[in-house]
């Protein structure tokens, strides 16, 4: 089993593809991949605005509001109501996406992925408390949403994260964490 430590502390912020907010990158692949060559991203994002999303054609996303009391989306044509924290919400990266925000800024995690390629990376959100299993994989990025959480020796805090490969380990944590499931 390998355990790679991928602290918050070491993330810059970087402007969006359309200059409209923030997000530090968690991980990518290929490594050092940019905007438009990525196979798949991990990324916290800061919405502090009303306004558009950035346009991603070939891409599909996973949003998971992590902090603030939500925006009130438009994709393509839909109204979706993104109001309650730790829930994936999956939409096609290419359509036309505005943000309404509900009560101030917020910050999403945003899982990205390449429709053409070999990976459509699923996204879960648990509450750890004692220990929760979390499977093995090609890959699996663990991310703490909240306060504390422990994975496989290593200590986590808000926003740290961990890649886990090959094996399963036992996750404990004092808040909400996200189990995505990558291709290493």
């Amino acid at each position: 089993m390998s355990v790679q430590l991928l602290p918050a502390a070491g993330r810059t912020a970087v402007p969006w593809k359309n200059g409209g907010g923030v997000t530090r990158e968690i991980l990518v692949r290929p490594e050092g991949a940019d905007m438009s060559g990525f196979a798949w991203r991990v990324s916290l994002a800061d919405v502090r605005a009303d306004g558009p999303f950035s346009a991603f054609a070939g891409v599909d996303r996973i949003l998971t509001m992590v902090e603030g009391a939500g925006m009130d989306l438009t994709v393509g044509d839909a109204r979706r109501l993104v109001d309650t924290r730790y829930v994936p919400q999956g939409f096609p990266g290419g359509l036309p996406t505005g943000c309404r925000l509900l009560g101030g800024p917020v910050v999403n995690l945003n899982v990205m992925w390449n429709r053409g390629g070999s990976v459509a990376p699923g996204v879960e959100v648990l509450l750890p408390g004692d220990g929760v299993a979390v499977p093995a994989g090609p890959a699996v990025l663990v991310v703490a949403l909240g306060s504390s959480a422990e994975l496989a020796g290593l200590s986590l805090g808000c926003y740290d994260a961990a890649l886990l490969s090959a094996q399963p380990a036992t996750l404990r944590g004092a808040g909400p964490v996200a189990v995505i499931r990558v291709d290493a």
